[in-house]
């Protein structure tokens, strides 16, 4: 039996963090992961470039039952951290949008960096190493892997949700914690694009690959980023944000014209060119595809002159104000999180050991701590992992 100080499941970015950050303080530390390599997650983000953390990042920029759970962690482990060791690897880096960090050549700059992390800390990982069972013993804990029995001080759990099962990834997390009687907040997809049924999904069809700056709400929380029409429905970044918030059988309101008032719009060119038509001045505000199928969707059309205020600021409504009510999400299948997990009542916000069964931690999105799109989630993963590595 091999003997450990922290057996780490999960060989993703909070579990490579953690085991990074344990090995230096001398700890005997095993990563495992069913995966046939590590940071699977890593490598597919950022369209292959990863967008490994955000200028931006604070506590206000995760959902949670608990909102002030992540901010010690935060605070303690900061995105300028990170960006030092990125640095320090000299990986080459640049800035996107809203304060998104990605690497200029590659996502595997960043899995290369941690590998090479760990084993300069003498943390060891073994990978397509499955865990069947964990047990608790006196002394800490019992794990049967697919290959040998470990006993180890101390178990974190860093196998993430189950977004994506293509890659393998699942609910495990989640079972170990109902093992040990922890309370789960119910997962779901998050970050995930949105399905229509009927007639949106119709024009969402027709619609399929044009794309708009728009500004997209639900309840008092919105986000003004890029929308996509799909043949399924709605994504783009502004779509997938308002995703974590939105409530099954709820509509939410897209502005597709977020820097001019459509009604005000109308009744100018009405002053200016009345001979116009009401859908010439679409085409001023929108894509030429979607003026033309929403102006046949809501009726917009009819000389400027012979349009009341009434009639115009209807039209201004569909532009500005167009209420949509999802039939459902893509699911885990596409979705970039999983929001939910393993709720943060159960576990230390400094050190992430569950209260109930000491020297057990969970880390990463397996926590009901979920970020924005752009970054967020990856912070987490590090400042998390940092924070348990700190005291495991």
């Amino acid at each position: 039996m091999r003997d450990l100080d922290v057996l780490i499941v999960g060989a993703g970015a909070a579990g490579l963090m953690c085991a990074i950050e344990a090995a230096k303080r001398g700890r005997r530390v095993l990563v495992v992961d069913h995966a046939r390599k590590a940071a699977e997650k890593i490598r597919i983000s950022g369209g292959g470039r990863c967008n490994f953390t955000n200028l931006h990042c604070t506590p206000a920029n995760y959902l949670s039952q608990n909102p002030r759970f992540c901010v010690s962690a935060l605070k303690r482990y900061t995105q300028q951290d990170f960006l030092q060791m990125v640095e320090r690897h000299r990986i080459s880096w640049h800035e996107k949008t809203l304060g998104q960090l990605f690497c200029d050549d590659s996502a595997q700059n960043i899995i290369d960096m941690l590998l090479n992390e760990l084993s300069k800390a003498g943390g060891k990982l073994q990978l397509e190493t499955s865990v069947s069972s964990v047990a608790k013993t006196d002394s800490g804990f019992q794990v049967k892997t697919s290959h040998e029995l470990v006993h180890s001080k101390a178990v974190v759990i860093a196998t993430g949700g189950p977004s994506i099962p293509k890659m393998g990834a699942s609910g495990f997390g989640y079972d170990v914690a109902r093992q040990f009687g922890l309370e789960i907040v119910p997962p779901r997809a998050a970050l995930v694009p949105l399905t229509f049924s009927d007639a949106n999904k119709e024009l969402c069809k027709r619609l399929a690959g044009v794309s708009v700056d728009a500004l997209v709400s639900f309840g008092k929380t919105s986000f003004r980023e890029g929308l996509l029409f799909t043949h399924r429905g709605l994504s783009g970044p502004s779509i997938l944000q308002i995703s974590s918030y939105w409530q099954e059988g709820k509509p939410i309101t897209v502005d597709l014209s977020p820097t001019r008032d459509a009604f005000d719009a109308f009744r100018t060119a009405r002053t200016e060119s009345p001979k116009q038509d009401l859908k010439t001045v679409l085409g001023q505000l929108l894509p030429n595809r979607l003026a033309d199928e929403l102006s046949k969707e809501f009726g917009l059309k009819g000389r400027l002159a012979d349009l009341s205020d009434k009639v115009l600021r209807r039209a201004g409504e569909a532009i500005n104000r167009w209420q949509l009510t999802p039939v459902g999400t893509e699911g885990y299948r596409t979705a970039e999180v999983t929001l939910g997990g393993v709720s943060t009542k159960e576990l230390s916000s400094k050190t992430f050991e569950a209260s109930k069964v000491p020297g057990l931690y969970f880390i990463g999105e397996v926590v009901d701590v979920t970020g924005h799109l752009g970054g967020f989630n990856f912070q987490w993963a590090w400042s998390s992992g940092h924070a348990c590595g700190q005291a495991v």
